[in-house]
């Protein structure tokens, strides 16, 4: 058992946020390092800590590490005064309910109050507080995405963010505190219904200027500050003043009383009053409060507590130089801290005399101000921000505002795309104005254009900062903005492409589908024969992404008509080719092709698909053809032949240094990668299996779907042994997984079977079964039935000496399950079938044999399964043992392991340590 000190301070780190049951994506995120650095230090602390799994880590993070609030409520700079009453009332409420609203006008104090109430019952909650601002927030539609950003979760492909959080938070006891939600209500009251309904053990503060009408609320409302006996509103007026530098004698108490009375104890008035005792004096003060012209009421809608804030707002915006009163109106419009330059801008004035301003109007506490190594930022509260931009459209000044706003939101947007290291810290920072700027523009008809353009650069950035849903929105909403049908047909291409990039095959659809309709309305036919050629052969190609499959006859007529538009354009004759090859000769294999294809043909479709696309230079077009064409190599048998051609795959794509960070090409490379692993996989290739693999598991567009990042490297991991590995990528697999959802994806089959299988090999049972409950979740398919299934299963049994029940599993000829078997599965099933066959002592072995050796020729691992195999039944010593050394050069350890086994004698001693040594149990031979 390791002691403190045998764990290093990064590993405590990770601990710590183990025990806040953080994926190991999010973990990478928070501490900055990869995510296999994580799986490293996971692994060594089970090891350290002699755990059996990362539940165990948590629970003994819990036990030995103080928990820590992962996203806690902003520090107040001020202290909290009085309301003694209120936060017993609201603490009460709060741990008898589970969605509590506190209420009231703005400056009420119901922000403060309720960080004051969460930091008290905070060791009530074992995942702690988590504080979500929904002050930037301007779209109700957006509220998943500040929740998820509270929480360092990223976009899923294949899930938007409301079910990422509901996920993530679905088994954790938290409170969150949903701040300021009354110009997003409907928004707020939509997620929350969601997320309590899924999240038993969640409780919910929200602030409001109303109810959220939502089923589980409770209503708090939250009194002014109290005015009678122990004054709070005249405590928060002496301690305020007594802040500033001008401490208030006792005997003055009755005439602050007063002054707050005017003021019906709302804390926002008071802190502006309180700010102005240095220049006025408590006189000054009564005067300014008791002046009639200044006590304007904020119309029939807002009660008397609302108009007094009002109230104090006119007046101190009424003290203020008329310079200085522009600019706080001018800066309104930002709905994020801001920088000098950045008002300056928006202002319209010289960087410096901004700067003055900017400071002036901070002293009178009207900005907030955040100093740091990075520059200072300045904000606006809410209730101020309203009240500016209430004056500005007053004034007649608010779109022009906006509209120097949105240029500046233009320029941010470019400059971002060229942005250095920073790139993530600096949209973070601008993306509220970014969506704040669009949703204005994009309802202003004289917008339009700069609408478009901002849409369609927040797409850009939003897709390579990982937010891929709302990538796919934004490129929507630009083809909606554009003016010109061939701006919205591109558009809608991207939006395709990102909807291919999150597993949304239905959109992918769709989308295609409309592009094409826009192309037609540009005139452009050529163009709509590539977008319906390309909606068709994803109907194919991506079968598994839909949620209702295009059906055979739809997806032909989509050829045809794509093939009579396509003319002599070479463009959409490489295009309408490759559609050609994937629904006509279904090459890639789809849910609604035909049982059996005509091999000769699909190969000869999918090869002049290839040549077509390489002669338009057009290397996005030439990996899709690729990849029909490594499948029509599947399906012929020929394992090599299908490797080699995933590889100019991958190499063709890692050759374009700028394509890969698109949609499309991002898209292509993923699943390149994958293709790339099963191939290796299948031609016994395993170090480029690996390489690849890991490749494939660290792409950062895939940090937050860990399942779908590591599932052919934990294959990869089985086959060659690799039991730690494999043990640390099975965590990271099965705790993404259960965070998406725990989505019935039968793709992720041979990733669940590969890890059940080492799990039955280490003798850890109950790992195993739980690995089965997976791969039953996943759901059945003729794939497991008779390939990977079958695969896995047989070695499962050889290993516990059960040939017969193996050869019983393998029986089905290769010809009698084609697909399944000859995809990657070929050579291994071949293999073990005939290993099988020899150690069952079957008459047919001999046969078996020498048609296995034909097929995997030229495969290092499968071609010495099978050389190993007629050595045992030839009792050649000598020669069984050689094959060890191959399967040490393939990087095939449990194979040598089982080699020395199957050599008996002090042979067998050596395999079982080797055996030992990789974390397995011991294997029998009958």
């Amino acid at each position: 058992m390791a002691t403190e000190g045998d764990i290093s301070p990064r590993e405590t780190e990770v601990l710590e946020l183990l025990g806040s049951h953080f994926s190991n994506a999010e973990i990478a995120a928070r501490l900055f390092i990869s995510v296999r650095t994580v799986e490293s230090h996971v692994s060594s602390l089970l090891r350290k800590l002699d755990v059996p799994d990362r539940r165990g880590l948590a629970r003994r993070a819990t036990v030995d590490r103080p928990h820590r609030e992962p996203v806690p409520p902003p520090a107040p700079l001020t202290s909290f005064i009085g309301r003694a009453r209120e936060r017993a009332e609201l603490s009460e409420m709060i741990m008898a309910h589970r969605q509590v609203t506190a209420t009231g006008p703005g400056g009420v104090g119901k922000t403060r109050l309720a960080v004051a109430v969460a930091a008290e019952v905070a060791g009530q909650y074992a995942d702690g507080v988590w504080f979500v601002d929904l002050i930037p927030v301007t779209d109700p539609g957006m509220i998943a995405a500040a929740v998820a950003g509270a929480l360092g979760l990223g976009e899923q492909p294949g899930r938007d963010l409301t079910e990422s959080v509901v996920t993530a938070l679905a088994d954790r006891q938290a409170l969150l505190v949903f701040d300021n939600c009354e110009h997003v209500a409907d928004g707020a009251a939509l997620f929350l219904e969601r997320l309590l309904a899924a999240c038993p053990r969640v409780t919910v503060l929200a602030t409001s200027q109303a109810r959220l009408m939502v089923p589980f609320e409770r209503v708090y409302q939250v009194p002014p500050l109290s005015l009678a006996g122990e004054s709070d509103a005249v405590a928060l007026f002496m301690e305020r003043a007594q802040a500033a530098g001008w401490p208030l004698d006792p005997p003055q108490h009755d005439q602050i009383a007063a002054i707050c009375a005017r003021l019906d104890g709302m804390a926002l008035a008071i802190e502006l009053a309180a700010a102005r005792y240095p220049t006025l004096g408590l006189d000054g003060i009564t005067a300014a409060v008791s002046h009639p012209l200044r006590m304007l009421t904020g119309g029939s809608r807002a009660d008397q507590r609302h108009r007094s804030v009002r109230a104090v707002l006119d007046w101190s915006h009424a003290l203020l130089e008329p310079a200085d009163q522009e600019l706080l109106h001018r800066v309104s419009v930002f709905v994020a801290p801001f920088t000098a330059s950045a008002a300056a801008e928006v202002a319209g004035s010289a960087t410096g005399v901004v700067t003055d301003g900017l400071a002036r109007l901070a002293e009178q506490s009207l900005l907030g101000v955040t100093a740091s190594s990075k520059g200072t930022r300045y904000r606006a509260l809410e209730t101020i921000r309203q009240y500016g931009t209430e004056r500005l459209s007053q004034a007649g000044e608010l779109a022009g505002a906006r509209a120097r706003h949105l240029r500046w939101c233009l320029t941010q947007a470019v400059d971002l795309v060229v942005a250095g290291q920073d790139w993530r810290a600096r949209f973070d920072a601008a993306a509220d104005d970014l969506r704040a700027a669009l949703r204005w523009a994009a309802s202003e008809p004289e917008q339009s254009a700069d609408a478009y353009r901002l849409a369609r650069h927040l797409a850009e950035l939003t897709f390579t900062r990982h937010l891929i849903g709302e990538s796919q929105q934004r490129y929507e909403q630009a083809s909606a903005l554009a003016d010109d049908p061939a701006a919205t047909a591109s558009m809608l291409r991207q939006a395709a492409e990102v909807a291919g990039c999150r597993t949304r095959g239905d959109d992918m659809y769709r989308l295609y589908r409309a592009a094409a309709d826009a192309a037609r309305r540009a005139g452009d036919t050529a163009g709509a024969a590539v977008d319906l050629a390309t909606a068709a052969t994803a109907a194919y190609r991506f079968s598994s992404t839909f949620v209702q499959v295009p059906s055979e006859k739809e997806a032909v007529a989509l050829v045809r008509e794509a093939r009579e538009l396509a003319g002599d354009d070479p463009a959409a004759e490489a295009a309408v080719a490759l559609a050609e090859a994937g629904v006509l000769s279904d090459a890639f294999g789809a849910v609604q092709g035909p049982a059996d294809n005509a091999v000769p043909e699909t190969l000869a479709r999918a090869e002049r698909a290839v040549e077509l696309a390489r002669r338009i230079g057009n290397p996005l077009a030439e990996s899709a053809a690729l990849d029909a064409l490594t499948a029509a190599h599947a399906w012929a048998g020929d394992t090599f032949a299908c490797a080699a051609t995933a590889g100019r795959r991958i190499t063709l794509l890692s050759s374009m240094p700028d394509e890969p960070e698109t949609p499309g090409g991002v898209h292509e490379l993923i699943d390149g990668l994958g293709m790339a692993v099963q191939t290796s996989l299948g031609a016994g290739n395993l170090a480029d299996a690996l390489r690849r693999g890991r490749q494939l598991a660290d792409h950062p567009a895939l940090a937050e779907v860990g399942h779908r990042a590591t599932s052919w490297l934990l294959v990869a991991d089985a086959l060659a042994g690799n039991v730690h590995e494999l043990l640390s990528g099975s965590t990271r697999f099965l705790d993404a997984w259960r965070r998406a959802g725990s989505p019935a994806k039968a793709a992720l089959g041979p990733a669940a079977a590969a890890v059940a299988m080492i799990h039955n090999f280490r003798g850890a049972h109950d790992d195993e079964r739980e690995w089965q409950v997976v791969l039953d979740r996943l759901g059945d398919s003729s794939e497991r039935t008779y390939g990977y299934g079958a695969l896995f299963d047989a070695m499962r049994m050889l290993h516990h000496g059960h040939a017969g029940e193996a050869m019983e599993r393998m029986a089905p000829e290769p010809g009698e399950v084609w697909k399944w078997v000859t995809w990657i599965w070929l050579h291994w099933y071949v293999a073990i079938r005939a290993e099988a066959t020899v150690l069952a002592g079957s008459p047919d072995a001999r046969d078996r044999l020498a048609d296995a050796r034909t097929v995997t020729a030229g495969n290092p691992v499968a071609g010495a399964v099978v050389e190993r195999a007629e050595s045992f039944l030839d009792q050649d010593h000598e020669r069984l043992l050689a094959t060890a050394d191959v399967f040490e050069a393939a990087g095939c350890r449990y194979q040598v392991a089982r080699t020395m086994v199957l050599a008996g004698g002090e042979h067998a001693t050596r395999g079982a340590a080797v055996l030992a040594d990789l974390g397995l149990a011991p294997m029998t031979v009958t």
